[in-house]
């Protein structure tokens, strides 16, 4: 189908529309005498618009004529029309030519570049690697060897598992799969402490290897020695020999957020009233054709882009955009929230911040709630106490450690 519109866009054909009461019989007349015709839509009982070739439509005026109808052309569409126009005017063709040079320039640059499976790889990384082996937008994509680019992230990311590179249009996108990381340990044949990892109250200790220096009720620091990894012994008490600790030190932990929010909340109504602006923006630096100041104290600002050329369906990107700026004046107002509604949303939302910090396999002892009223501002503190493993391990360099 698409090569058919293609074809026929190269051929040329024209919108015709025909009126009459026998537009059945002219149709069944066409279709016996092969005269090509697709589109058909009906206007109303005695009008049909359609489409037809050039040749077509020579050959369907005489049959127009047998059956008593009228025809006229609406439009004229495809590539011979065009060159009709552009010979007419110089001008005009010089400037399509030279349009179209600029769009073939703009899409032999890659604008734009998809990173896509990254989970545990930040894509700022991955665009840096690939910067720093000249890659990066701007770059002329015929320059751009895929499989190299390829080895350059293997080689600098090892633990990708699978990882492809294509270029569609202006877009250079990277699909990648990554192995799942296993957390950092500290090897079995490495002596090594146990330390605190965070401040906390010794409920218990467990050294299963390794010999305990805290006991319960200590208050403990971070990075205090909990489990130590040098054992002495009564033959060589001086020196002793290094273990690799293990064991678990739960300790009571106490997590805190405070949230702030104005009892006084200021809204802002628009007026109704919009001041515009225009600019042209390539890429992301734009250029603001400023009119005068904005004729408003206050107002919000609202930025429309659209493209200039838009070839998205052909995955071609041309970042060249039409800016539209809207300063919306509004009137500001100020009121009072509901105090209890306040203080039950803000404890919700401290709340939902620590439990982004605390482990899985943390025990809640308890929770408590503090409010404070100064300035308007409404201060919602919420403490919760839990019980954890504090401890983790550090490797023994030197018997200082």
């Amino acid at each position: 189908m698409l090569a058919i519109k293609i074809w026929n866009y190269l051929k040329g054909y024209v919108i015709i529309k025909v009126e009459g009461l026998t537009l059945e019989r002219l149709l069944n007349l066409a279709a016996s005498n092969n005269v090509y015709l697709w589109d058909v839509k009906r206007i109303d009982h005695t009008v049909i618009e359609m489409k037809a070739t050039t040749k077509g439509f020579k050959a369907l005026k005489s049959l127009v004529k047998k059956v008593g109808c009228r025809v006229e052309i609406v439009d004229k569409k495809g590539f011979p029309f065009i060159l009709q126009t552009l010979k007419k005017r110089k001008m005009l063709g010089l400037g399509f030519l030279m349009f179209w040079g600029v769009v073939i320039l703009l899409t032999s640059f890659i604008w734009k570049i998809e990173i896509l499976g990254n989970e545990q790889t930040a894509q700022e990384e991955i665009i840096k690697t690939l910067k720093d082996h000249n890659i990066s937008i701007g770059k002329i994509k015929y320059s751009i060897d895929k499989e190299k680019t390829r080895q350059i992230l293997l080689e600098n990311f090892d633990y990708f598992s699978f990882l492809s590179v294509d270029i569609k249009g202006t877009k250079l996108t990277i699909e990648i799969k990554e192995q799942d990381l296993p957390p950092e340990e500290v090897n079995k044949d490495y002596p090594c402490h146990i330390v605190a990892k965070k401040k906390g109250v010794i409920m218990k200790v467990v050294a299963k290897n390794g010999k305990s220096v805290v006991k319960k009720g200590d208050v403990v620091k971070e990075g205090q020695l909990l489990i130590t990894g040098i054992i002495n012994t009564e033959e060589d008490n001086e020196n002793g020999f290094l273990v690799h600790s293990e064991g678990k030190v739960l300790a009571l932990t106490r997590y805190s957020h405070i949230v702030e929010e104005s009892i006084i909340k200021k809204i802002e109504e628009e007026t109704g009233e919009v001041y515009k602006e225009r600019g042209l923006k390539v890429k992301d630096k734009g250029i603001q054709f400023i009119k005068g100041d904005v004729p408003y104290k206050d107002y919000i600002e609202v930025i429309n882009e659209k493209k200039i050329i838009n070839l998205d369906k052909f995955n071609i990107d041309i970042p060249i955009k039409i800016v539209t700026y809207e300063f919306r004046e509004v009137e500001i107002k100020e009121v009072k929230q509901n105090l209890d509604f306040l203080k039950k949303s803000s404890q919700i939302r401290a709340t939902q911040e620590i439990n982004k910090e605390l482990p899985d396999d943390v025990q809640i002892v308890s929770k408590d709630v503090k409010y404070f009223i100064e300035d308007n501002i409404l201060k919602t503190q919420v403490i919760i106490e839990t019980i954890e493993d504090i401890g983790k391990k550090q490797i023994i360099n030197n018997r200082e450690d």
